[in-house]
C-alpha cells in the first residue's frame, strides 16, 4: 500500500530505543500504534524484540498489521486505550517490559480521512472518536455541552482566549453536525482582528474538542505510572507530545521520578528514596528544521525520554 505515514522523530526515537531492545526477547510497546510507522523501523533494527501495539482505533490496527507484512509474525496487536496497559500486560502474561513509545499525535489515518472529522479545513461528519465503536462525539458534546463546561473545556484543552464567546456562539448555533457549519460560527465569534492570528482560527476549539470527546489528558494521567511501573530496570518510555498541557504532565511526571524523595539536607539518601528515572533527554527535543520542512505534522511535536533506574 502506499506509504502515507511520516513518523515523527522516527530515527532519534528508534537509536535511543533500541538501546534496551537489542537482546534476544525484548519487548516492545507501542501504545499508540497508529500506523506502525515507528514499530515497523523498532522491529526492523532490533532483530530480536517483539511488539505489543495498543490502539483504540480499529482502523488503524487494520492498517497497521497490513504495514507490518512480514514483521507481523513478531508482533501482537491489542484494541485498547493506552492507559489500559497494566490489563493489557497481565492478559499477555508479560511482567515487565524494555522499551515503550506514546506517540500523542493524531495518526495519518485519522488526519486524512475526512469522514473522521477531525480536520477543520474540510466539511466533515463532527464524530472526532479515535474509537468509533463507543462514546460520544464531538456534536454530541456541541449540541448537549451547557455553555459554562463548554467554556471550560475550550479554555482548559484549547487554551483558547475567547472560549466564552466562542461557547456562547455555539450554543445559540445549534444543532450542529457537520465541520463546516462550526467552523463558521467559531470565526464570527472572534473578534476580525484576531481571526487571523496564530493560525487558522478553529485550531483550538478543534484540539479541545478532540481532547474531550476522547478523554486524552485522562487516559496520559492514567498510562504515565503504569508505563512507568511495567519498565524493567534499565528500560525506557519515550512520550512524543504536540501541545503544552500534555507535555507538561509528562515533564513534571518524569522530573519527580527523576528526584530523590528524601527530606532536604539528610546526608545519606536511603536505596529506597534514590531516584527511579533516569532523564535521558535533558528538557524536550524537537524535530530538526529539515524534517519539519518534509512533514509539517512534526512542527509541534516535543520527545521526552526516561530511563528506569531503580526498581520501587
Amino acid at each position: 500500500m502506499a506509504d502515507v505515514h511520516v513518523p515523527v522523530m522516527r530515527d532519534r526515537i528508534v537509536d535511543v530505543l533500541s538501546l534496551s531492545l537489542h537482546h534476544e526477547g525484548a519487548i516492545y510497546v507501542d501504545g499508540t500504534l497508529g500506523l506502525a510507522g515507528h514499530a515497523k523501523a523498532v522491529l526492523e533494527a532490533n532483530p530480536g524484540a517483539r511488539l505489543i501495539g495498543i490502539d483504540r482505533d480499529t482502523d488503524a490496527l487494520a492498517v497497521a498489521r497490513e504495514r507490518l507484512g512480514g514483521l507481523a509474525d513478531r508482533a501482537t496487536l491489542v484494541h485498547a486505550v493506552y492507559d489500559e496497559l497494566p490489563d493489557v500486560l497481565a492478559d499477555l502474561g508479560v511482567t515487565e517490559v524494555d522499551a515503550i513509545l506514546l506517540d500523542l499525535g493524531l495518526s495519518s489515518l485519522q488526519i486524512d480521512r475526512t469522514e473522521r472529522g477531525f480536520a477543520y479545513r474540510v466539511d466533515a461528519p463532527l464524530d472526532m472518536r479515535m474509537n468509533q465503536e463507543e462514546g460520544p462525539t464531538a456534536a454530541d458534546v456541541l449540541n448537549t455541552y451547557p455553555v459554562n463546561e463548554l467554556s471550560r473545556i475550550l479554555k482548559w484543552y484549547g487554551e483558547e482566549k475567547f472560549a466564552d464567546r466562542i461557547a456562547r456562539a455555539i450554543v445559540a448555533a445549534r444543532p450542529f453536525t457537520t465541520s463546516a457549519h462550526l467552523v463558521e460560527t467559531i470565526s464570527g465569534a472572534i473578534p476580525a482582528a484576531a481571526r487571523h492570528t496564530g493560525g487558522h482560527p478553529a485550531k483550538r476549539t478543534f484540539q479541545a474538542l478532540r481532547i474531550e470527546v476522547n478523554r486524552e489528558l485522562e487516559a496520559l494521567e492514567g498510562v504515565l505510572p503504569a508505563a512507568i511501573a511495567s519498565l524493567r530496570v534499565g528500560g525506557q518510555l519515550a512520550v512524543l507530545s504536540y501541545h503544552s498541557l500534555e507535555d507538561r504532565l509528562v515533564k513534571r511526571l518524569f522530573a519527580a521520578g527523576a528526584r530523590d524523595q528524601a527530606p532536604r539536607g539528610i546526608p545519606v539518601v536511603p536505596e529506597h528514596l534514590k531516584p527511579q528515572l533516569e532523564l535521558v533527554t535533558k528538557g524536550a527535543e524537537r524535530p530538526t528544521e529539515e524534517e519539519v520542512q518534509s512533514n509539517p505534522r512534526a512542527a509541534s511535536a516535543r520527545l521526552r525520554i526516561v530511563k528506569r533506574i531503580r526498581q520501587a
